[in-house]
């Protein structure tokens, strides 16, 4: 499998974007990922370029994702990396950065969170099937009167 996997660190951009589909559920944000720097010079840090990627999520983890991600909250993003180019408005190149994650969750080097198992919704009860008599018959008597005993039950043998 030629796939580029990434773990991306950094900060919601946009409220996700939740979605019921025939395909199931999915949700969408856009996350910036700033490179920081020392700056000698300065003696401080500084902040350098910033990407912007979307994160796409998709099932259970759509629906987590919708519960509890909010713009600004500091994310890790781990999955994989598709990048898109189109020609928009005739001439115009335009590019397009796109994470389906696999893994989210906070960073918690930034502050702290409260985790909370999913609830997996109950499966509807099965319908209730008897269970078949798997008992084999005995020998057939020479002197049947037509029925035979099983188990407990008279079956009339036809």
């Amino acid at each position: 499998m030629n796939e580029t996997i990434v773990c991306v660190v950094g900060n919601v951009a946009t409220q996700p974007a939740y979605r019921e589909l025939a395909a199931g559920p999915s949700a969408r944000f856009r996350l910036a990922v700033t490179a920081r720097y020392w700056d000698r010079e300065k003696s401080a840090w500084t902040d350098g370029h910033t990407n912007f990627f979307t994160v796409w999520a998709n099932r259970q983890l759509a629906v987590n994702v919708a519960a509890c991600v909010e713009v600004g909250q500091p994310v890790v993003v781990q999955g994989r990396l598709k990048v898109r180019t189109e020609v928009r408005e005739g001439q115009q190149q335009w590019a397009s950065a796109d994470i389906d994650a696999v893994a989210i969750g906070h960073d918690l080097s930034r502050g702290t969170a409260a985790f909370q198992r999913a609830v997996k919704p109950e499966a509807p009860p099965a319908a209730v099937r008897p269970e078949p008599n798997w008992e084999t018959p005995g020998p057939a008597d020479p002197q049947d009167d037509g029925t035979r005993q099983q188990g407990r039950e008279a079956v009339a043998v036809t």
